[in-house]
């Protein structure tokens, strides 16, 4: 723990400008693949450090590299992009920002943190060389809202444009109480598909329905029938959700419309399992559409997707034994969790292990009042909340020591 310690030594010097670097970063969102303004910051500060600065990866994506000596390579990783949300914080920094098209951004998921504290966490690593030896890869990935960003940068040749990693590491700010970190071995993210279900009918005047198909009451029925894909078609102990968050037909009340179009989100943790709903959608999409007499089978497009995080075995196992040494009875056990993510990738890409935990960013005492009352999920605002907003004390610290907590756990001399 002593080089824990050496390196943690600087994060009283360096928390006020963290801080206000934190604080420029939520007030400033982008978009996925827009993240120009805060690329541009996040190298900058990664070049004031000695880091080996590469940009551009993927569109906006930046990675430093500290070389600190023969020793492992350890790759950690945080996001750069914003939401299109309007923020309801009242927070003196909240965001006032907009997009091309007028509509208003948000950090609305943690992303301005997760920078803050990998940029925190490479300030003291760059301060503190003879703690540790080996190297450091710092990446700042796009696009992660919208899944495509590491992608993105895998295609652009970013596994031969930055050293391979023995391990690659992820944190993410969630609605525990702030001070708190928390891992959880094999699966811990659910794998997410999206469908956009195109359902035909037959137009006719509303008043005479027999001279038509109606695609709106095609749809509803396959609105219904989806749900049993969960309750009666997957093991209840295998965790499945479904969800149909989309759905438009026609146009005016005195029509029958020649079309309706669902969009579907499934949340699956198992291969097989994510197979099977896949295959449920497509079955009965096409049984609903046969049962109404559509004049054409329904068009099935799958749309977007995000991989499972599983975490590796060991080396959470090396994480969550750092965290305990450092953090106590603060280190805690995760949940599983049904967001998604498409961190993986990039260790999959690799070849390498990875694995991925979270850091509280709720008010403790706010937290255990709404737990009190049982209204956690309706007290404690969580990510992609307009409501969202970690307070900075204890969570920026916390999240910064255990970057550096978990990058040493390889790194140690």
């Amino acid at each position: 723990m002593r080089n824990v310690e050496t390196v943690l030594a600087g994060l009283d010097t360096a928390r006020p400008g963290l801080e206000e670097l934190y604080r420029d970063l939520h007030a400033h969102p982008e978009l996925s693949h827009q993240e120009h303004r805060t690329a541009a910051k996040v190298a900058d500060e990664l070049r004031a450090l000695g880091y080996e600065v590469h940009c551009g990866i993927g569109g906006t994506g930046v990675v430093g590299v500290l070389r600190n000596g023969a020793g492992p390579c350890v790759l950690s990783r945080a996001e750069l992009d914003a939401l299109p949300l309007e923020e309801e914080t009242g927070l003196p920094y909240a965001s006032t920002a907009t997009d091309a098209g007028g509509r208003p951004l948000m950090h609305a998921c943690g992303h301005d943190l997760h920078m803050a504290c990998l940029l925190g966490a490479a300030r003291l690593l760059s301060q503190a060389t003879g703690a540790w030896r080996g190297t450091h890869v710092a990446l700042f990935q796009p696009a992660e809202e919208t899944g495509d960003g590491a992608r993105a940068m895998l295609a652009d040749g970013l596994t031969e444009r930055v050293p391979r990693p023995e391990v690659c590491l992820a944190q993410h700010v969630l609605p525990y109480p702030a001070g708190q970190v928390l891992t959880r071995p094999g699966a811990v993210l659910s794998a997410a598909d999206d469908y956009r279900v195109t359902l035909y009918g037959r137009s006719a005047h509303a008043s005479a329905p027999d001279r038509g198909v109606d695609p709106v009451v095609l749809a509803s029925m396959l609105v219904v029938r989806l749900q049993t894909v969960v309750a009666r078609e997957v093991s209840a102990l295998s965790p499945v959700v479904l969800t149909v968050g989309s759905i438009h037909s026609g146009t005016n009340p005195s029509n029958i419309p020649e079309r309706a179009e669902i969009q579907i989100n499934v949340r699956t943790y198992r291969e097989d399992v994510r197979r099977r709903v896949k295959d449920a959608v497509t079955r009965i999409a096409r049984a609903e559409s046969a049962a109404s007499d559509s004049p054409r089978p329904p068009e099935i497009d799958h749309f977007g997707m995000f991989p499972p995080t599983v975490n590796d075995e060991a080396a959470t196992a090396k994480v969550a034994a750092a965290f305990a040494a450092r953090f106590n009875g603060r280190a805690v056990p995760l949940d599983l969790q049904t967001a998604s993510e498409d961190f993986s990738e990039i260790p999959d890409a690799f070849g390498v292990p990875y694995t991925y935990w979270a850091f509280g960013g709720a008010d403790p005492a706010a937290y255990e009042a709404a737990a009190g009352r049982d209204t956690i999920t309706a007290d404690v605002p969580g990510n992609h909340s307009t409501r969202f907003a970690p307070p900075i004390r204890p969570t920026l610290d916390t999240g910064v020591q255990a970057a550096v907590v978990a990058a040493l756990a390889w790194l140690a001399p």
